[in-house]
């Protein structure tokens, strides 16, 4: 069939989209009730927020996760059952969520979102009923976070969607605004709650989203309306293999690049690391090229002529890339080594850590709206630009700290990058989404989300590889100086000390110290007991990690800072305000694309 190019360059099937447009203006006009907008904003609004909670609240809790099922943090096997845990969710729902969003516009967006809230609240239940311990249960447990990965990837590709129906133009920075920040938030309540609910029982972390689900389930069955329009075409199952599969492999290389391999303190030499990252590469390469030769394409990639859709989506990606890592440099800055310094104790440092990080999700809750709502009136650019400056201004400021740091310098630089956050997310999510003609809003919040969650694997991966390389130099020497001079002997010292540092940072992660297991019993036993007690208490393997990991963040914000202004600058090209509506061609302006209406500033 042949391809026409319609709004902004779109290319779609001409009859698909002239289908689309007659089946656009009945579907816009059902009678609804006219607070409809306010059910679609807060359930969807509920399904982000159990997510992005439960995306979180993982990180906080896997000390007590590795301890319920009797896993040592400090096996050579554990590291990828941690990583597995962390990334399997942000794997599953980058590479599936372009996909479920194109269903979403085939088969209806609200069915789609449905069928998200009962999956991921079956993988909610099965995690918190994990009938394994030892390697069994971890694997069991990463299993049921992939499932929890694809409802995921249906509530993320079909709720904005939903969201961009239910609201005018000129509401849905608002909207996109209170529902982004439920995301942002929400990864940094899952740490407070994490922390409590770790403390009380492991099972819980997983167990808080299923009464949520139950209720989220049932509430969108009965209350939520398709308004959307649903798009006949053909599945491009081609385009879905090639990306999953390149994606997939892609992102699994990047995993396994952050382990250790022989001799070196990274796999990034590893064949295995380097045939998956070039085999990914290929297989996203073939998937371009399918979708420049498929007549109903997966990744819709005219859209990309939309310049404030690729814009967008672009920045996004670089403020994803920049702060994906974030929370986990804070988790370990926090539980492995500012708390202990401060007299916590690893059991308490969990709840601490998420506590002591609330000034992020204040500042994310109360400029995410209002940003969202003054973009819908003076257009995303100044305030997504404004955001991403503000968020490098708060990785220089990060950077400048000292790792013992006074709290009050680190609660407002927090509260900073929070407020940065809300300023951007929202007005840029909004942005993308007004860019995009109707019938493809499915797959327009399928293609963001892709670029979000990718961005994300990817920055974890680069983040620690950027931490790792930081640390390799100077963590041997700390490490070695450190037990020579507490009476372990030098040899044994020395062996410690060449540990991968992944190790130790993956220890600092799971606020753990290692002391007790790397030092075998016979040598504490025959060290002074003062001595003994200091190199198995709370205080020494912070307070020795500490310089090393100074110089390894040191790297990191640099990096994130960086990436912020290259995505400030990608958000300012985006151009003014920009709004695609559903019009005849006869009626388009001059200078605008049939089935286009655009505003700029």
């Amino acid at each position: 069939m042949a391809r026409t190019r319609q709004a902004g360059g779109a290319a779609t099937s001409g009859t698909a989209g002239n289908r689309g447009e007659r089946q656009g203006r009945p579907a816009a006009a059902r009678r609804h009730d006219p607070n409809y907008k306010w059910v679609a904003l807060s359930n969807t609004t509920l399904g982000v927020l159990m997510s992005a909670i439960d995306g979180s609240i993982v990180i906080i809790s896997l000390p007590a996760i590795f301890t319920g099922i009797g896993i040592n943090p400090l096996d050579p096997g554990s590291t990828s059952y941690l990583l597995w845990i962390m990334m399997g969710y942000l794997l599953v729902t980058a590479v599936l969520v372009v996909a479920f969003g194109r269903l979403g516009d085939i088969y209806g967006r609200v069915r789609m979102y449905n069928g998200g809230f009962v999956i991921f609240t079956l993988g909610s239940l099965l995690l918190a009923a994990t009938p394994f311990t030892g390697s069994t249960g971890a694997i069991w447990i990463i299993g049921m976070r992939l499932v929890q990965g694809v409802g995921g990837a249906f509530l993320f590709a079909n709720s904005q969607a939903i969201l961009t129906d239910a609201f005018p133009p000129e509401q849905r920075g608002l909207a996109f605004g209170i529902n982004g920040i439920s995301f942002l938030a929400g990864q940094f309540v899952g740490l407070v709650v994490g922390g409590i609910l770790a403390a009380i029982n492991w099972r819980l972390v997983f167990f808080v989203s299923v009464p949520v689900g139950l209720v989220g389930t049932i509430w969108a069955y009965l209350r939520l309306e398709e308004l959307g329009t649903a798009t006949r075409a053909r599945i491009d199952w081609p385009g879905n293999l090639t990306f999953a599969a390149g994606l997939t492999v892609l992102l699994i290389g990047i995993t396994y690049g952050i382990q250790p391999y022989g001799g070196d303190s990274m796999g990034w030499t590893n064949p295995f690391v380097l045939t998956m990252i070039a085999a990914g590469l290929v297989l996203l390469g073939v998937f371009v090229w399918v979708e420049q030769h498929t007549a109903e394409p997966l990744f819709d990639l005219d859209l990309f002529r939309i310049r404030a859709f690729s814009a967008g989506n672009l920045a996004g990606f670089l403020s994803a890339l920049g702060r994906g890592g974030l929370s986990f440099m804070l988790v370990i800055w926090l539980q492995g080594i500012w708390l202990p310094l401060h007299g916590y104790d690893f059991a308490d440092t969990p709840l601490w850590a998420g506590i002591y990080m609330l000034p992020l999700t204040v500042g994310s809750l109360v400029f995410g709206p209002l940003s969202g709502y003054l973009s819908d009136r003076f257009g995303a650019r100044p305030f997504a630009t404004g955001g991403m400056l503000l968020t490098a201004a708060s990785f220089v400021g990060l950077m400048l700290l000292p790792v013992n740091f006074p709290y009050w310098a680190f609660g407002g630089l927090l509260l900073l990058s929070g407020l940065a956050g809300g300023l951007f997310f929202s007005p840029n999510m909004a942005a993308i989404m007004n860019s995009v003609p109707a019938r493809q809003r499915g797959a327009a919040a399928g293609m963001r989300a892709t670029f979000q969650n990718s961005a994300s694997v990817v920055s974890i991966g680069l983040t620690f590889t950027l931490m790792i390389e930081g640390l390799s130099a100077p963590l041997p020497k700390a490490l070695n100086q450190g037990l020579v001079a507490h009476g372990v002997p030098a040899a044994l010292a020395a062996q410690i000390a060449h540990l991968p540092p992944v190790s130790s940072l993956f220890a600092a992660l799971l606020g753990f110290n290692p002391m007790a297991t790397l030092l075998p019993a016979s040598v504490l036993h025959a060290l002074p007991a003062g001595q003994a007690a200091i190199l198995t208490g709370k205080e020494f393997f912070p307070g020795l990690i500490a310089a090393p990991f100074g110089q390894g963040l040191l790297v990191v914000f640099v990096a994130a800072a960086a990436m912020s202004l290259v995505a400030a600058w990608a958000s300012w090209m985006r151009g003014g305000r920009y709004v695609h509506a559903e019009v005849p061609a006869a009626g388009s302006s001059a200078g605008s694309s049939a089935g286009e209406v655009s505003t700029r500033l």
